[in-house]
């Protein structure tokens, strides 16, 4: 969602210049008609765990009839596994006892273009045929419906950065040494970054821009914006795209947030939109946002702290989170301020602007939980009107204190154990995850916050490299 986004919504997405493996609503007959005639030998369900760690398991196209409604079985225990280690953490609530399922959601299918013979099909997590509490997707379709009963609809999109390695340098050289948007990069990446775009068109993502990031083998490309849920499900699909045709190059992708003490970070900042009838909410008068806008970020800062959690959850995502850095370190706002947690890009013309982007969002985030957890947010700031102050436009890092003071900005939390005490303290985050969610979700992170918060970046790297591919 950038600065070119057009005023009106996107369609659900039910046709394309691409033939959709099946329907929206699919019948068992038409899957399987559909997998034999692409002859799909294996169908990955995939899920996000609390880690934001990709997991997924498949099942044979011959086991389809007995997978189809139920899918495959999963431990509980699995939503409480950290990062660094297959052992479920303390204090989540969850063991070695139970059981849930990962159902799959049809209409996400979709052939693998880097994987011939493979599909792949979103997980819902349920337990005795309902919605399991601990299921991302399910937090995420519950904020979604509270936006819906205020006659909201969220727009998004997630804007990810990622680096290419070289694999015979052990996963730390750089596929090149450009600088940004360098068009020597465009062409010393061409093979790659052209192999990459085809096949997220092949799987439906509108592709919309593609350049050289700051870093050297750094790049973004940008998928265009749609409704909440979908938005996070294309996320899930970009990062398994990217690994996959890298690989394919004899590369290795990494979305992590800092890889390189000396060099940009990658960020994923995420863009929502407000939407009523077919109608953006956004834009305001006069080239400001609306009242609704300025609730909206107005929430978003209030619980900022605490949402860092969610957002920016990994002890490697603070390395990223530093002044001068353009990663939104102080909270405040501003228009085409990217030294502001919550930038309002403006367009040359009208309507302008057209959504909001917050910055202190990386790679380390699980989409459904950090989108959902924005959309509470903001839905909050909503109710309550709360006033996000006034628009900055210098760099929050360049003025004193006391007028930071004066104007209620502040620094935000510096390291992931000051955002989970801010987490743990914040109880309408913990309402709207529900209390299993959010008891898990904080075991998982104070876990990887004890394990790694002396660790040397070398040594946050060596682990978590591969973990954010």
């Amino acid at each position: 969602m950038k600065e070119t986004e057009s005023a009106v919504p996107p369609e659900v997405q039910s046709a394309s210049a691409h033939e959709s493996v099946v329907p929206l609503t699919p019948s068992l007959e038409c899957v399987g008609r559909s997998l034999d005639e692409h002859r799909v030998r294996f169908v990955r369900i995939v899920w996000c765990d609390n880690g934001n760690v990709l997991r997924s398991k498949a099942f044979h196209v011959n086991g389809l009839q007995q997978r189809f409604h139920h899918g495959i079985s999963l431990s509980q225990g699995q939503q409480g596994v950290p990062v660094m280690v297959d052992a479920v953490a303390e204090n989540s609530g969850l063991g070695p006892v139970g059981e849930a399922w990962l159902v799959p959601d049809w209409s996400t299918l979709t052939l693998l273009p880097y994987a011939p013979g493979h599909a792949r099909v979103m997980g819902d997590m349920q337990v005795g045929g309902e919605a399991w509490a601990l299921c991302p997707r399910a937090f995420l379709r519950r904020m979604v419906a509270r936006a819906a009963e205020m006659e909201i609809s969220v727009q998004a999109a997630f804007e990810p950065e990622f680096y290419l390695l070289q694999t015979e340098q052990g996963l730390r050289g750089s596929a090149d040494n450009t600088p940004f948007a360098s068009s020597l990069s465009m062409d010393l990446n061409r093979s790659v970054v052209d192999d990459i775009a085809e096949a997220l068109l092949q799987q439906d993502l509108p592709v919309e821009c593609y350049y050289p990031e700051s870093g050297p083998g750094q790049h973004e490309i940008s998928i265009r914006y749609s409704h909440a849920l979908q938005a996070a499900d294309w996320h899930v699909v970009f990062r398994e795209t990217v690994r996959g045709v890298a690989l394919q190059h004899g590369l290795r992708a990494s979305f992590l947030p800092k890889i390189f003490q000396h060099h940009a970070g990658s960020g994923c900042h995420l863009h929502t939109s407000l939407w009523r009838e077919g109608e953006n909410l956004t834009p305001g008068i006069g080239g400001e946002v609306s009242a609704i806008a300025r609730h909206w970020i107005g929430g978003i800062l209030h619980h900022l702290p605490a949402l860092m959690a969610l957002t920016a959850p990994s002890v490697n995502s603070y390395r990223r989170l530093q002044p001068n850095l353009w990663s939104g370190a102080y909270r405040c706002w501003g228009y085409d301020n990217r030294e502001a947690a919550v930038r309002v890009p403006t367009n040359p013309a009208p309507p302008s602007p057209t959504h909001l982007e917050l910055k202190t969002v990386d790679g380390s985030a699980n989409p459904y939980l950090a989108l959902g957890a924005v959309i509470a947010a903001g839905l909050d700031g909503v109710q309550q009107q709360r006033e996000p102050g006034e628009a900055i436009a210098v760099n929050p890092s360049s003025m004193s204190d006391p007028d930071r003071h004066r104007l209620g900005i502040d620094r935000l939390p510096q390291t992931l154990g000051e955002a989970i005490a801010q987490f743990n303290q914040n109880s309408l985050l913990h309402d709207a995850l529900g209390l299993p969610l959010a008891t898990a979700f904080a075991a998982v992170r104070t876990a990887e916050w004890v394990a790694l918060q002396d660790y040397s970046i070398e040594q946050e790297v060596d682990l978590l490299l591969e973990r954010y591919s």
